[in-house]
């Protein structure tokens, strides 16, 4: 029987993922991820992983990649907003993390695929969005090692939240957690992003606002509260229409805010590029952060930098996020934004 390691966390849908593969006839081999130190939470996960293991009968292992985990994903999300930039460390964690300890842990125990509840496909060697568009999460993969693509098998890719959830409820382990709440978006992060930054700095810093002339206009509580786009928490003296945060200068602890006119971008750069495929210019529909829409644009890379020109302007581009590119469901690559 062909073997699969899956990640596990105890949830609804690296469980029915579980299921999944076993019906696909997988041997499945569990392996939970101890990641960040928040012990509470490992310990509770571990416990329902353990429990939903021993009910589908497959073995689970716990693997403690902490020291990675702190050296690769929380210390880039902890100097990414020292330097006034904002960090995507689910992006970055997939790449290094989830889908590259879990190849390495697979190599060792001689097991050629992996598997996880990521709501994405993969197909051809290529990764595509996943069939619920509400739940799609190919936009954390654009950094993903290509060969990666032809290893990993989604089961939910091409299942609907709400399906998964029925399905869920039919069986006897799950329906304890079939309607339970979701897991955080950053797992490390349990109340507010500012939490973790008051750890290693002084984050309530008072500093001055600018306008994009660069005359004093305002002033702020700190720029770690701030991010591009944001409108509210700085003042601003004789505004009479809202400002919006265009850029973060942080050696300097200053914003630069503006009208949302000034938010509007159609030009982007780029780097530290990570494709599926070989060209190096092509027409795509790009997004700029996880939520927002795809626009049509043309990229141009060489070496590892390159522009993104737009067909139409976005608005709120923010340092540090991630530009990834899509060819209909396609995932063709994506990149860090390093200025506008």
């Amino acid at each position: 029987m062909k073997k699969v390691l899956l990640g596990m966390s105890g949830g609804v849908d690296s469980t029915v993922s579980a299921l999944l593969l076993q019906e696909m006839g997988y041997e499945v081999v569990g392996v939970y991820m101890i990641m960040h130190n928040l012990e509470h939470l490992n310990s509770a996960n571990i416990k329902k992983a353990q429990k939903v293991a021993n009910y589908l009968g497959i073995e689970l292992l716990i693997h403690d990649i902490q020291d990675s985990f702190k050296d690769e994903v929380y210390n880039y999300f902890v100097n990414s907003y020292k330097e006034g930039l904002t960090p995507n460390p689910c992006v970055v964690c997939n790449r290094q993390i989830k889908f590259g300890k879990m190849i390495e842990l697979a190599d060792s125990l001689g097991i050629r695929k992996i598997a996880t509840g990521h709501y994405v496909r993969a197909k051809d060697g290529f990764f595509y969005k996943g069939k619920d568009s509400s739940k799609d999460q190919s936009y954390f993969l654009a950094k993903v090692k290509k060969e990666v693509a032809n290893r990993v098998i989604f089961p939910l890719g091409d299942w609907i939240k709400d399906d998964v959830k029925e399905y869920a409820k039919r069986v006897d382990i799950l329906k304890e957690i079939a309607n339970s709440s979701e897991s955080q978006e950053i797992c490390f992060v349990e109340n507010s992003y500012v939490d973790i930054l008051k750890e290693h700095i002084d984050i309530d810093k008072p500093g001055v606002v600018k306008d994009i002339e660069g005359n004093e206009v305002g002033h702020h509580k700190g720029y770690m509260h701030y991010t591009v786009g944001k409108r509210r928490g700085f003042f601003v003296k004789g505004a009479h229409e809202p400002h919006y945060v265009v850029n973060l200068d942080a050696k300097n602890n200053t914003l630069v805010v503006g009208t949302k006119d000034k938010l509007e971008v159609n030009l982007i750069k780029i780097a530290n590029i990570n494709m599926f495929i070989e060209d190096s210019e092509f027409e795509c529909e790009v997004k700029v952060r996880y939520r927002t829409k795809g626009v049509k644009a043309k990229v141009t890379i060489i070496d590892n930098l390159g522009v993104i020109e737009l067909k139409e302007s976005v608005f709120g581009v923010a340092k540090g996020q991630f530009a990834v590119f899509y060819d209909g469901d396609k995932l063709l690559g994506g990149a860090e934004i390093i200025g506008i």
